[in-house]
């Protein structure tokens, strides 16, 4: 009794300790927003795209190694992981993203990023972070400078993980691949953040259970029979055959999938053909299929194949060129937040940044490899927040004036740097601290 009474005694005061320690936070991340700042400006103009990640890779693990976090570079191509270990505890992951988009920045922002590279094409492209991965490796670094900072008020492992290649869907499987799991400790917990330009800078966003989409990269080559263009009935026409199946592709979603089950069905490209006057015998469509369960999933490629099958059949080609199909591997499993997890963030949340700064968001058909962290041989609670990125001013006045709202992947996508950071930093940093909060630390009863 004697020891259980000292135990509880001292576990009240670290919690007394940690729950009024949001002021100090607060003061350390002003300390060091100047160096945020320019971590965001230099990572904003100098963006590289996805498994090109080499620069980028490098300055977060200088960061890292800086605030004196063990790296390990090059795991899955330009991962990289931090690994801080402050006594027994949990483990904990944190993730950020790092890649940027093959796409023209227009923000005309002063630090607008104006980078050229060669694709993964072999085509020159414009790079930009216009899908906020800048924002999320700055808050990344101002929570790792935080876990050291306030070390006395957490026990545990860290493992800060730097993935490539989110873009592609590819970057969380090649770290997987190259053994993560094995060479680090295997967490307890993961957690991430996305911003989001339609929450006003300093909310926060959440979802307790599904978040964001399974994601599938489907092409469907369709054959004919080509022709000259001014004789269309000498040839089969795969192009009139695509556009066939097109339109049927539409009828998976309304009439082969429950209506309570989230599903997509997109033709995002359909290439075939030369000149004006030459009917083709081949044409690719490229799809993207969306949705959070295996029987949806699987129930779309299904109907996909049966669909382009029996037109091509109906359209008088034989077997031997019957539509044939490629399908991205691995896919991309649907993000499932971890409902206790969820809810722990955000107490945490609303006690430290503010009950109307907190508000629950609507699952999405965007997708999100950060769930193949949570999918290994031990499933991992997971759980990933929306961090407000955009000018409460502007949002206020789109709403007002019916404007349009550039979201993520749009070349005029600029999020509002210093609250969105700041208030990433803090939620990060306190959650994570939250999770590895040092109540079990006991007393030696003969001391």
């Amino acid at each position: 009794m004697r020891f259980n009474k000292v135990f509880l005694t001292l576990s009240s005061f670290i919690l007394t300790i940690f729950t009024g320690q949001a002021q100090t936070v607060d003061s350390y991340v002003n300390k060091i927003y100047p160096e945020l700042d320019a971590l965001y400006k230099h990572l904003h103009q100098n963006p590289e795209i996805s498994s090109q990640e080499k620069e980028t890779s490098a300055r977060i693990a200088l960061e890292l190694r800086s605030l004196g976090y063990d790296v390990t570079e090059g795991i899955g191509g330009y991962g990289l992981v931090g690994v801080l270990k402050n006594g027994p505890g949990p483990v904990l992951l944190i993730r950020s993203d790092m890649d940027a988009l093959p796409m023209e920045e227009k923000t005309g922002l002063p630090y607008a990023s104006t980078k050229k590279t060669i694709g993964n094409d072999g085509k020159e492209t414009y790079v930009a972070h216009s899908c906020g991965h800048d924002i999320h490796m700055t808050v990344f670094v101002g929570t790792a400078k935080m876990m050291v900072e306030f070390k006395d008020s957490w026990r545990g492992t860290l493992l800060m993980v730097g993935q490539p290649a989110e873009e592609t869907g590819m970057g969380a499987w090649k770290m997987m691949n190259d053994g993560l799991y094995e060479k680090f400790p295997y967490p307890d917990y993961a957690i991430a953040l996305h911003d989001d330009p339609f929450l006003p800078a300093g909310m926060l966003g959440y979802k307790p259970g599904p978040l964001m989409a399974g994601v599938d990269m489907m092409n469907v080559t369709v054959y004919g029979e080509g022709a000259h263009g001014a004789a269309p009935h000498k040839g089969i026409d795969p192009i009139v055959l695509s556009a066939q199946m097109i339109q049927a592709y539409q009828t998976i979603v309304s009439r082969r999938i429950a209506p309570t089950d989230p599903a997509v069905v997109t033709v995002g490209s359909i290439q075939g053909g030369t000149v004006h006057n030459i009917i083709p015998d081949e044409v690719t469509m490229k799809l993207t299929l969306r949705s959070y369960s295996p029987e949806v999933r699987e129930e779309m490629i299904s109907s996909v194949k049966r669909i382009s099958e029996n037109l091509a059949k109906a359209a008088g080609l034989p077997d031997s060129k019957m539509p044939t199909y490629w399908i991205r591997e691995p896919h991309t499993p649907a993000l499932i937040n971890d409902v206790d997890l969820t809810e722990q963030m955000v107490k945490v949340f609303k006690n430290n940044i503010g009950e109307d700064k907190v508000v629950e968001v609507e699952a999405q058909m965007i997708g999100e490899d950060f769930s193949r962290f949570g999918m290994q041989e031990r499933k991992i609670p997971i759980t990933m927040f929306y961090l407000g990125a955009n000018d409460p001013e502007f949002l206020k006045e789109a709403e007002e004036k019916g404007l349009d709202i550039p979201g993520l992947h749009s070349p005029y996508f600029a999020p509002l740097p210093e609250p969105t950071i700041k208030t990433g930093v803090k939620a990060m940093s306190l959650f994570a601290m939250d999770i590895l909060k040092n109540q079990e630390i006991m007393l030696d009863e003969k001391k």
